[in-house]
């Protein structure tokens, strides 16, 4: 089916979310995408990353899984990536300042915190057809 003009999903919140993880102009593109042919594909995608986003366990909630915690996002740029295992608990409400994950620059892959705005300061993509893995399959 083709669009003739922008349709949202059914939720705001769900562009709220793809807003608040990812860059501008990786906001614009998939905006505009759903402008063209393949618009409910991308509308697709929003809905799963918003869901994964909500689902998604806060600090500390999936410790006692160890490797068998599941990374949700992934973010890569260059050489570069990063797998988001939790997201903040916000217990400031400062908003989304930080997140526990993997990050590998290229000289093997570590556990640690992760700032998604740094991410995306910095030019970093979000994986839109990622599919989440344990922290073990990432390690090796």
């Amino acid at each position: 089916m083709k669009r003739t003009r922008y349709t949202p999903p059914e939720k705001p919140h769900e562009l709220d979310t793809l807003k608040l993880l990812t860059t501008p102009e990786q906001f614009e593109v998939i905006t505009d995408a759903m402008l063209g042919e393949e618009g409910d594909h991308f509308i697709e995608i929003i809905d799963r990353i918003h869901a994964t986003w909500q689902a998604m366990p806060k600090t500390y909630e999936s410790t006692a899984k160890g490797r068998a915690a599941l990374a949700h996002l992934h973010y890569f740029i260059g050489g570069c990536d990063w797998w988001i295992v939790e997201k903040d608990s916000d217990p400031d409400h400062a908003g989304q300042v930080q997140a526990f994950g993997i990050a590998d620059l290229g000289m093997g892959a570590e556990l640690g915190y992760i700032s998604i705005p740094e991410l995306l300061e910095n030019g970093a993509d979000l994986d839109l057809y990622f599919n989440p893995v344990t922290i073990g399959e990432i390690l090796g």
